[in-house]
C-alpha cells in the first residue's frame, strides 16, 4: 500500500500582503462608486429596452446592494476598532441594531417594489447582482496590486 501525498500547499506569492484597514475601506468605497456607475448605465439600458418600471426595479436592487455594502463597511470598521488596542470604539450594539433594521427595511422595500412596480424581476436581480460584481471587481484589483 502506498500512501497518497497530501494536497499541494497553496502558493500565496502572487497575492498582496500587508493589507491595511484603509486598503479594505478604500476598496469598499471604490466598489460603491463602481456600483453607482454600473447602475446608472444598466437602468438606462433597461428603460430603453423594456420599460421605466424595470429601470426603477434595477435602481431599487442597486440601492439595496449599495446600502448593504455601506452597512458591511460600518460593521467591519466597528469590529476593527474593537480589535485594535487604543482609540474609543463605537458601541457595537447600535451598529448591530442598525444592521438588523436595514435587513428588515430591505424586505419591506423588496415587497413593495415587486407588488406595485410591474417590471421584470430580472431587473431587480440584476440590480442586486451589480453589488456583487462591483465588489468582486474591486477586490480582485486590490489583491492583484504589486507588493511593496
Amino acid at each position: 500500500m502506498t500512501e497518497r501525498p497530501g494536497p499541494d500547499p497553496v502558493d500565496y506569492s502572487h497575492t498582496s500582503t500587508g493589507l491595511t484597514d484603509a486598503d479594505v475601506r478604500n476598496t469598499m468605497l471604490a466598489a460603491m462608486r463602481l456600483l453607482a456607475i454600473l447602475a446608472a448605465i444598466a437602468a438606462a439600458l433597461f428603460w430603453w429596452r423594456m420599460n421605466w418600471q424595470s429601470a426603477v426595479l434595477l435602481v431599487v436592487g442597486a440601492a439595496i446592494s449599495l446600502t448593504s455594502l455601506w452597512e458591511w463597511l460600518r460593521l467591519m470598521t466597528a469590529m476593527n476598532q474593537h480589535m485594535d488596542a487604543g482609540g474609543k470604539p463605537r458601541p457595537m450594539g447600535s451598529i448591530a441594531f442598525g444592521f438588523i433594521m436595514r435587513l428588515g427595511l430591505t424586505l419591506v422595500v423588496l415587497y413593495v417594489s415587486l407588488k406595485y412596480l410591474h417590471g421584470t424581476v430580472l431587473a431587480l436581480a440584476a440590480g442586486l447582482g451589480l453589488g456583487l460584481v462591483s465588489l468582486v471587481f474591486e477586490a480582485s484589483r486590490l489583491l492583484k496590486r504589486p507588493t511593496s
